[in-house]
This record gives C-alpha cells, structure tokens and sequence, in this order.
C-alpha cells in the first residue's frame, strides 16, 4: 500500500474527511470549527464541503456540547463534539462520565452511545496553568469510557476512524504539540484498534513505556541511548482505557529493567498503573527499581523557561534509563 509523509494534524483532518463521507450519520460539532475551520484548523473547509446540518458551529459551553452529542449518539447518530482544549472538558464533566460512559451499563445494553470527543491536551505551548492540563488519567478511571491518546500520524488516523466506527464513548486526546509531527500514513483504507499497544522500537536492555508526546521523546531519548550502546525498547501504549499491558510486560520480562515515561503528574497517574502491574505480573523480572518520568507537581508556569523545566524532556529520561542500569 502506497504511503504518504504527512502531520498528524492532516491525518486527524483526512480521518474525519473520510469517515464523515463514508457514513452520513456521521457529523461534526463544536466551538469554531464550521466557518473558523477549528482551533487548529483541524476542520478547515469542511463547513463549505458538508454544510452547516453535519458542521455544527456551537456556543461556548462545553456541558451543551457534550450533553447534545450523548443524546445525539443515543439516537443513532454518530458525533465527534470537539472540544477547544481538554481542560474545557471538566465543564462536561458530568455529560461524559455520567451519561455517555453509563447509559449502555445502566440499561442493560439497550442504548449504544457511539460519541467521540475530541481534545487537544498536554503542556508546552505557553497556554498557562489552567489551559495545560493532561488530565488523561482522570478520563482513564472511568469504566465505560474509551480513552485514546495517540503519538503518530499513522496511529491517529488509524484510531479515529476506528472511534468513529466504535459503538462504545471514546474521549480521543491530540496533544498540542504533535500537530505538526511528520509521519508516514498509508494512502488506502485501513483502521488501528482501540485496545492494543505497539512496541515503536525493539531493544535489549531496557524497556521505556509511554505514550503520545512521552513517544516522541522517548524515541529520541533511545536514539540518544544507542549512541552508547544501550538498546531500548520502547512500548507505546496508545490506549489508556482499556490499558493493555501484554507488550509491556512481555518487553519487561526480556529487559528486566523499565522506565515509564508520561505528560501527566506522576502522583495517581498513568506511570503508577503501569509499574503497579508490571510489579504484579513479573515481579520475579525485575533486575532494578522502575523509575518513573512525570511532569513536575506544580501547575505550568506560562514562562517559557519554567514550563519547560516541569515537563518532560528527553534528558530525564536518559538519565532515567542510566540510573536503572
């Protein structure tokens, strides 16, 4: 199958495209994203293409969006409510984890909610303490609810048709920063499943697990590694609800040494899981404690310099990898 070298911004937008024409059920609501094309310009021309019925311009208030896309879904159709940035999302907090994660639970498989919320997400832009959250963790908890959280091109197209396709609730999370992330995305037909991890790199003596932009520094991080001779594997875990840890944990009984590398803090978060069950199922594996790479606890500063300084980078986890070896 021909490939083509594209971001992950135009993969998310030919996602939609695509989904949007092969399914009529399918529409688009949320702040901006008809005639303004999107925060970033995600939907750009798509308001000319479809019309204003399936793009649906909406009012700022995130717990409408939410709300009407969960009784939209309930209904047979298939919405993809985008919010602005995931931090607008504990606004629908209560449309989300109360009634779209719920309803197929609470009457007994009778009523399908097959909604995806969009959400940039993550730090790094300089957007200050309230607007760069990765509350990904938070979504996670929540039984009932898919939580998607891609760090390719290829991953993001892949996965959000298979979203869209999904008859499950799936919060699907595009962090700010890999928009303009270059990758190679197949020209045909094709889906990524929602409940799978993906080993990125192979290696021998340790085993770096992340996901979206951990990946991105993760894979630069090992790239750093192999210079020196040491081989990293790096396990991507994509899915954050349903975690499937088969790839990490087989990964960890072959390196015996791990790092867990996240966005998020690390108290309560996606890095205390994935140490949690790699304790659980391979306790007698592990040759070195199991470092864990977070955000710093402190909101994120708008100050360039000392929001970078919270955040994960590429350092960190080199000197993570060195201190477990």
């Amino acid at each position: 199958m021909a490939k083509k070298r594209i971001t992950m911004r135009q993969a998310i937008s030919d996602a939609l495209r695509e989904e949007m024409l092969r399914d009529e059920n399918v529409f688009i609501m949320g702040e901006e994203i008809g005639v303004w094309g999107g925060t970033y310009a995600v939907t750009r021309g798509f308001y000319d293409e479809f019309g204003e019925k399936r793009v649906r311009d909406t009012p700022i208030s995130e717990m409408a969006i939410a709300g009407a896309a969960t009784g939209a879904a309930m209904n047979g159709l298939r919405p993809v409510a985008e919010f602005m940035t995931i931090n607008f999302a504990f606004v629908a907090f209560d449309a989300i984890v109360n009634h779209a994660a719920k309803v197929h639970y609470m009457f007994g498989g009778q009523i399908k909610c097959p909604v995806v919320f969009r959400a940039p997400g993550g730090g790094g832009r300089q957007l200050g303490a309230t607007h760069s959250h990765t509350p990904d963790i938070i979504f996670a908890h929540f039984p009932g609810l898919r939580v998607v959280a891609p760090g390719t091109p290829y991953d993001a197209k892949g996965m959000l048709k298979a979203a869209i396709r999904s008859d499950d609730p799936v919060m699907f999370i595009e962090h700010h920063t890999l928009y303009q992330v270059r990758g190679e995305v197949p020209e045909g037909e094709y889906i990524v499943p929602l409940d799978k991890a993906d080993v990125k790199r192979e290696g021998s003596d340790v085993t770096i697990v992340t996901y979206g932009e951990g990946l991105r520094i993760s894979m630069e991080a090992a790239e750093e590694l192999a210079k020196e001779g040491i081989s990293a594997e790096v396990v991507d875990l994509r899915c954050l609800q349903p975690l499937d840890m088969e790839p990490a944990i087989k990964s960890f009984k072959k390196t015996f040494r791990a790092v867990v590398v996240e966005e998020g803090h690390g108290t309560y978060g996606i890095g205390a899981e994935v140490v949690a069950q790699l304790q659980e199922h391979a306790f007698d594996y592990i040759d070195s404690p199991i470092k864990r790479v977070a955000q710093k606890q402190v909101p994120l500063p708008y100050s360039r310099a000392l929001e970078q300084s919270a955040l994960i980078n590429k350092e960190r986890v080199i000197a993570a990898v060195k201190e477990v070896l």
